[in-house]
């Protein structure tokens, strides 16, 4: 017989998406379930007549529909870069010299996750740290994995990532010889994915600091993922890490049009530090030669023609809806059970539930078939948590309201409800 084939340790670091796996293969299996889980967006609202419309306009001029089929640049078509940097100026209340940016440093992307790939494939050789909140996006965490990186966690409140908790583990790490293996800080700035929790304006400029001052051994970045910023249904905006950091040169900001507008079409965008652009783009040519050029141009006819924006406000009415439904179950099926919190978001998808500690939401634990059982699916938090594991807590679960009706997530929080009484 032939030896077995000798892949590589990235492929071997990967392994695959078990959580991701286990939850698609539940949902085929039971399409009855209620699936508070996916990280999906709501199915009723994509922008059927808004791509339509950006599509028409692109395709009825010949001109313009040939160059939309061409081969694009690898760092983007121009005008939506501009159009993406014009939005966060506004966004932040910033002129592009007060920012210190330019649109030179706007690079486009296959979704915000390629972004965040790139970046780490540029940065990060096996053994090196980058410090995320424990808990954080799992994607991401398995990313880190993939590029055989150590993704070390750093304890969160209800204003996300403590500053004194990432200033102690840079002084452990500091104190272990590892600083300078230290090679990012990765925060979700606004309505996180898992936790929900939105870093104040106060915290922002303290992580910038903080960022700026361990650089000792060589540049730390900040890794703002702003996947969720648009999604906000309640309280006020606040501005970006980008914006509080100065001079300083450490943020590395992602957004994306997947979870605002629709995740089918893969726009993606990071605004890097200068000497970051070269690099990221060398990686990203030997992949792509450049993210799909039609959808690039999509986005910007949808952005010129003012679809985005009603796209946006029917979006957010929607969700505002959805959120309310979710928190609202809580209060009135979780509310009464001793040891069961939760944070109440102002925008995002998500929920994240802390059950008392004697129960294990994990696969293995007795909560997860019982809430099967009763109907209804969830994210386990135990996977959301970096790969150190220190700071892993096992009865945590995230709660996702984005592809259910608000009837649905009352039923859902329900049976959750019930699974859990039974448990306890």
């Amino acid at each position: 017989m032939p030896e077995p084939v000798g892949f590589s340790r990235r492929a071997r670091w990967a392994g695959g998406e078990p959580i991701a796996n286990l939850l698609m293969a539940r949902t085929l299996a039971q399409p009855e379930l209620i699936s508070l889980a996916a990280g999906f967006v709501d199915y009723e609202t994509l922008p059927v007549g808004p791509t339509r419309q950006g599509l028409d306009a692109i395709f009825s001029d010949p001109d313009r529909a040939r160059a939309a089929l061409q081969y694009g640049t690898t760092i983007g078509y121009l005008p939506l870069r501009e159009a993406i940097l014009e939005r966060m100026l506004h966004a932040d209340g910033q002129t592009a010299r007060e920012a210190n940016v330019s649109v030179k440093q706007v690079v486009l992307t296959a979704g915000s996750n390629q972004l965040l790939h790139l970046v780490g494939d540029a940065l990060l050789d096996p053994g090196d740290v980058v410090l995320c909140g424990a808990p954080s996006y799992f994607v991401f965490l398995g990313t880190l994995a993939n590029l055989g990186a150590r993704s070390v966690g750093v304890e969160i409140d209800e204003h996300g990532v403590i500053p004194e908790a990432l200033e102690e583990e840079l002084a452990r790490l500091e104190a272990a010889g590892e600083l300078g293996r230290v090679k990012a800080i990765y925060v979700t700035t606004y309505y996180d994915n898992p936790s929900g929790v939105t870093v104040p304006a106060e915290r922002r400029g303290a992580l910038v600091e903080i960022a700026r001052r361990w650089s000792r051994h060589g540049k730390i970045y900040l890794i703002e993922d702003a996947a969720y910023r648009e999604l906000r249904y309640y309280g006020d905006d606040v501005p970006s890490l980008r914006s509080v950091e100065g001079e300083a040169d450490v943020v590395i900001h992602a957004g994306t049009f997947s979870k605002s507008f629709s995740p089918g079409i893969r726009v993606g965008w990071g605004i890097l530090p200068p000497e970051l652009i070269e690099p990221v783009l060398a990686q990203k040519g030997n992949i792509d030669f450049g993210s799909p050029n039609v959808n690039q141009h999509l986005m910007a006819a949808v952005l010129q023609m003012g679809l985005y924006d009603e796209h946006l406000e029917r979006l957010r009415d929607g969700y505002r809806a959805k959120i309310d439904a979710t928190l609202g179950a809580a209060d009135e099926f979780l509310a009464g059970i001793d040891g069961v919190h939760w944070v109440r978001p102002e925008g995002g998808l998500y929920v994240w539930l802390q059950l008392p500690d004697s129960i294990d939401t994990g696969l293995c634990g007795p909560l997860f078939d019982r809430a099967v059982e009763e109907g209804v699916l969830y994210v386990p938090g135990e996977y959301c948590y970096p790969g150190d594991g220190r700071l892993t807590k096992k009865n945590m679960l995230r709660l996702s309201f984005g592809i259910q009706s608000c009837e649905s997530i009352h039923r859902g929080v329900e049976a959750l409800a019930r699974a859990v009484g039974q448990v306890l």
